[in-house]
């Protein structure tokens, strides 16, 4: 008789083992309720993903370790049930002078640890720095559940061929990889891709268990998954929402079938509204917000984060203001309250034409003789940051900044003005897919916020500041589309400059934009952090020191 296997795709908050505990009791006490023998849970399942410096912490790794003996003692009842554990281990103690703790994979069966996998391969690139942490094993780990032999792996190690192919030949007739691998757009479907690399070269059916969650930058999607021997998908779970995705391993002749149903992959624009809504959901539930606001101009990038946020938190914990100043056009008061109405969230209007006029007066002595130009552009910005702030301060919702990705590249933001608050939502969406989200959103009604919740002027006029008479985006930069390629070329794909110039764009785009990215990163370390739904974010991703000579 072969098992029936459950994933615990669950969402976890990092430090809190004692909450994570219990999740992955109550998941097993399904489980087996269930009929399943064997339960997977994500990588590190107890103490959340990624848990970075508090693994250097001593009183860490024994709240763990406490936590990992709680779940195994309130499970031993569960006869017939192997529960498969991810969480931080302490290294021996004749383990060298640096050492910390091993990330490892435990099997928990009558109340006590029969088996531990060690993680053999540790990430140190894009947001990972797992060799900061965590000490390697060398020996791969089969554990027998009801007549089946499964081979255990962790995350990274089934990137590569050794520790499948040497599970194989310790005799697993299954692979079972516990994961926590954030999500950037196309991960899900690159993510079964290799994996469907692992089965080719060892011929064995696999079942990958995923994480699901916001953790400060990176989102998890889920999608935990299966494939039969052959590569072919046999179960997949829904993205981005907990589940307990059940299968059942069969015996087929010489091969081992299983039977569970699938989800389909959704499209890139729902991928993406999913993440960044998980990520506003568990950031400011997580943290104990709440609510949000945030400043509604009557432009794109603030439309589109008002209706992330709405469909995240509800309109009830979600407020927006409006705070125009000399240079604010009528149609953008008219959009802002459009927007603010059809979604029915909180909105008020601050005018700041007063607060202008009196930094202007005060500043009058010190600024003689000299004309008008970006200074007064960004008092006005920072005017805006210190009334939002001071909203958060009174009334604690968490304020959500609404800049996006080519303005951080470019340094088209003001610091402590739009760029001030707590969470950058799409501070690594482009501004020609911000259009592409709202018109999707617009087409779409995924957390029955409301149909077409962004007036369809503000899709269409031309994007401004609104800081000078007659101002647009354009009057200081490419146009976007130019922009966002040149961006995703030199910073998320590491292309030199010389062969954006050979694909065909023109120098002085190329030159002028990879000059303000170079110029702007002092703007981006002081940035609030934000979701990462690309494969190189600012931030985490992007590491490039302030003072630098380098030209390329």
């Amino acid at each position: 008789m072969m098992p029936s296997i459950c994933i615990a795709q669950l969402n976890f908050v990092v430090g809190d083992m004692p909450g994570n505990a219990q999740k992955i009791i109550a998941a097993a006490r399904t489980a087996h309720a269930a009929g399943a023998q064997l339960l997977l849970t994500p990588e590190l399942a107890i103490c959340g993903y990624a848990a970075e410096d508090l693994f250097l912490r001593p009183a860490f790794l024994d709240a763990c370790d406490d936590a990992v003996k709680t779940v195994a003692r309130e499970t031993a009842g569960l006869q017939g049930l192997a529960i498969v554990l991810g969480h931080p281990q302490k290294c021996r103690p004749d383990a060298p002078a640096f050492s910390t703790c091993h990330n490892v994979a435990s099997v928990l069966r009558h109340g006590h640890i029969e088996q531990t996998y060690i993680k053999r391969e540790l990430p140190n690139y894009q947001v990972f720095d797992e060799r900061r942490y965590f000490v390697p094993g060398s020996a791969p780990c089969v554990v027998e559940v009801a007549g089946l032999r499964v081979g255990l792996l962790i995350c990274e190690d089934a990137w590569y061929p050794t520790p499948a192919r040497e599970a194989a030949a310790a005799g697993a007739q299954l692979l079972a990889v516990l994961n926590a691998s954030p999500f950037h757009l196309g991960k899900s479907a690159e993510r079964e891709q290799i994996m469907r690399a692992r089965v080719a070269e060892t011929g064995l059916p696999l079942v990958y268990a995923h994480l699901v969650g916001g953790q400060d930058e990176v989102v998890f999607e889920g999608r935990s998954f299966a494939l039969q021997a052959d590569g072919s998908v046999a179960a997949r779970a829904p993205g981005f929402k907990e589940n307990l995705l059940f299968m059942q391993v069969q015996q087929a002749q010489a091969a081992i079938k299983i039977d569970a149903p699938i989800t389909p992959l959704a499209s890139p624009e729902a991928d993406l509204w999913d993440a960044l809504v998980l990520g506003v959901r568990d950031y400011v539930g997580k943290n104990g917000f709440p609510g949000a606001v945030l400043g509604l101009s009557g432009g794109i990038d603030s439309a589109l984060v008002l209706a992330i946020a709405v469909d995240a938190l509800g309109a009830d914990k979600v407020r927006a203001v409006m705070m125009p100043s000399p240079y604010t056009a009528d149609i953008s008061w008219l959009d802002a309250r459009d927007m603010a109405a059809r979604l029915g969230v909180r909105y008020d209007e601050i005018p700041i034409a007063a607060q202008f006029e009196a930094f202007k007066a005060a500043l009058a002595p010190q600024f003689v003789g000299l004309r008008e130009d970006t200074t007064e552009e960004n008092l006005q910005a920072r005017i805006r940051g210190t009334l939002l702030m001071a909203l958060s301060n009174k009334f604690g919702a968490i304020v959500l900044t609404t800049g996006n990705k080519s303005e951080l590249a470019t340094g088209y933001c003001t610091l402590y003005g739009d760029m001030a608050g707590g969470f950058a939502v799409i501070k690594d969406v482009a501004k020609t897919r911000v259009f592409a989200l709202a018109r999707w959103r617009n087409a779409n009604d995924p957390y029955g916020s409301g149909a077409s919740p962004i007036p369809e002027r503000i899709i269409t006029r031309p994007p401004s500041a609104e800081l000078r008479p007659d101002q647009k985006d354009q009057d200081s930069l490419p146009p976007y589309e130019v922009l966002d390629a040149i961006v995703e070329r030199y910073m998320e794909n590491d292309e030199s400059i010389e062969s954006i110039v050979a694909a065909g764009f023109a120098r002085a785009d190329v030159d002028l934009v990879t000059r303000l990215l170079k110029l702007n990163e002092y703007k981006r370390r002081q940035a609030p952090v934000g979701i990462r739904v690309t494969r190189r974010a600012f931030g985490k991703d992007w590491r490039y020191p302030i003072t630098n000579r380098f030209r390329a």
